[in-house]
């Protein structure tokens, strides 16, 4: 049986994750989350690749730039893997983004990860005066960019011509410590243009926010694309992000669900739609909830962990890791 993998979103801002108003005892929160990570059994740390937070429903709250807050937590950490959750293509050319990965994997001692989408936020997007294609060009852009930094990860000169991306003998040094490459993770839903990248490009696909019922048909869209492309389904692993609450107790879940409620409540709606509520509960229910993406195929876990303190990491790998 393939291991299961479990990995965190690192506090940063997202959805109202990080303790004070303060920024440097926020980002001291985040070192202190990183650090414990890393002791437990936990496979990976994630960022959120964003400039403002979730949908501006705390647009004056901080928030922690991705490659800043990964470079960073790669020097305090020694074994936990580094990705994010993940970059959007938008918003750094691609040959650019190689080398940022590629100097990152040199500095973790191969500890890093790409996850990559299309990007999806229109309002970030004009906020920061970046042009908003349509979904299906962004989908064309990323096609385009992961080849570019492929290419530039392996070859000693690379080039390649597209129809937005070209790069003429780009060196890129020092190339990543991991062969061939980093892993690769695409993150997306859509099923047309998106999973064709994805069977394409990826080491590992990633459902962001998924309910089993939806990540089923998303992975049957997948398997098609797969088979069209002569690629092998199996080589991809299969990946979910998903919001978590988890406690001793249900009274203890319902007092922490309610928080969120007052913090975020189109927040709350939102994910409780979307995941169903799968990973939020007591270890018990957890286990159970698991299990239903566990049958799908899915063995990588990225946790948006709601309620974040050192003690939950302490009783998610003791009660649900080491279970499974």
């Amino acid at each position: 049986m393939t291991k299961l993998k479990f990995g965190l979103t690192i506090p940063q801002g997202w959805w109202s994750d990080l303790p004070t108003n303060d920024p440097i005892k926020q980002y001291e929160f985040s070192k202190k989350i990183s650090r414990s990570a890393d002791r437990l059994n936990f496979y990976g740390l994630y960022a959120y690749d964003h400039f403002i937070p979730h949908h501006e429903y705390n647009i004056n709250n901080n928030f922690f730039e991705c490659f800043t807050l990964l470079s960073s937590i790669s020097s305090i950490t020694k074994k936990i893997r580094l990705g994010q959750i993940v970059t959007c293509n938008s918003y750094r050319n691609p040959a650019l983004l190689a080398k940022v990965l590629s100097t990152l994997d040199v500095i973790s001692k191969g500890r890093v990860e790409l996850g990559i989408g299309a990007g999806w936020y229109q309002n970030e997007y004009y906020s920061y005066g970046y042009n908003f294609p349509s979904n299906v060009e962004r989908i064309k852009q990323l096609d385009e960019s992961i080849s570019i930094i492929k290419a530039m990860w392996q070859d000693e000169r690379a080039s390649f011509h597209g129809s937005y991306f070209s790069i003429n003998e780009a060196i890129c040094r020092p190339h990543p410590i991991q062969k061939p490459h980093p892993p690769i993770i695409i993150g997306g839903t859509g099923e047309k243009y998106l999973l064709k990248v994805v069977a394409k490009h990826a080491d590992t696909y990633n459902n962001p926010f998924g309910s089993p019922a939806d990540i089923r048909k998303k992975l049957a869209a997948l398997k098609e694309h797969c088979h069209d492309l002569r690629k092998s389904y199996n080589d991809i692993e299969l990946s979910v992000l998903l919001p978590c609450i988890i406690k001793e107790s249900e009274k203890d879940v319902l007092v922490e669900i309610n928080k969120w409620k007052k913090k975020n409540e189109n927040i709350s709606a939102f994910l409780e739609r979307k995941s169903g509520g799968y990973t939020i509960g007591t270890p018990e229910k957890i286990l159970t909830g698991l299990q239903q993406y566990i049958n799908l195929g899915i063995t990588h876990f990225v946790l948006n962990f709601i309620g974040l303190e050192e003690d939950t990491l302490h009783l998610f790998d003791s009660r649900v890791i080491k279970k499974l």
